[in-house]
């Protein structure tokens, strides 16, 4: 018998002054069975930073023709390609390939050895931008993790602020390329 995806809610007021984007988000997030806490967490920061009508999860882990977060204009053109984690080379040149623009957002104790081997075979991408995020970060949004999530955002100033309760974190990623 296969095992399921778990749904995850957020309700997230977003306040991104940088881009000048007011919204009120209702996601419904669903974790595959191998996908990390960690990795949902980090899948839900990335939408928020990239929050746009037209933004969408895609099958990500489950189906490799798909972003795991993308942004397809009415057209059908992909605007924005979003990927997660420490991918190799093939992954991203497919990306970079079919979309306008290409966000890695990194994450991980192995990230820096990751990226010191990657940097140079991934420079070639001018579409690509890589962002990583710091491991106690990723630690503090795990902890925040539940089936029903609220959460206030504030973006200025590539600052983001999250609240959940009484809890509030500065996310902050660290630019790689």
């Amino acid at each position: 018998m296969a095992l399921k995806a778990t749904i995850y809610k957020a309700n997230i007021e977003l306040a991104d002054m940088d881009r000048n984007y007011y919204e009120s988000l209702q996601l419904t997030v669903a974790q595959h069975p191998s996908e990390t806490p960690q990795r949902l967490m980090v899948r839900i920061l990335a939408y928020i930073l990239n929050a746009h009508e037209d933004l969408q999860f895609g099958k990500g882990l489950s189906d490799e023709n798909e972003a795991a977060i993308w942004q397809i204009n009415y057209s059908d053109e992909i605007a924005l390609w979003i990927e997660l984690g420490q991918l190799d080379e093939k992954r991203l040149k497919k990306a970079s390939n079919q979309a306008k623009a290409v966000k890695l957002y990194c994450y991980g104790s192995s990230a820096n050895t990751w990226w010191s081997q990657a940097e140079q075979s991934l420079k070639k991408f001018d579409k690509l931008t890589v962002e990583q995020f710091d491991q106690s970060t990723c630690d503090a949004l795990v902890n925040l993790l539940s089936r029903n999530m609220e959460f206030q955002c504030s973006i200025q100033d590539g600052q983001l602020w999250l609240t959940s309760g009484d809890e509030t974190l500065l996310i902050e990623t660290l630019k790689l390329q």
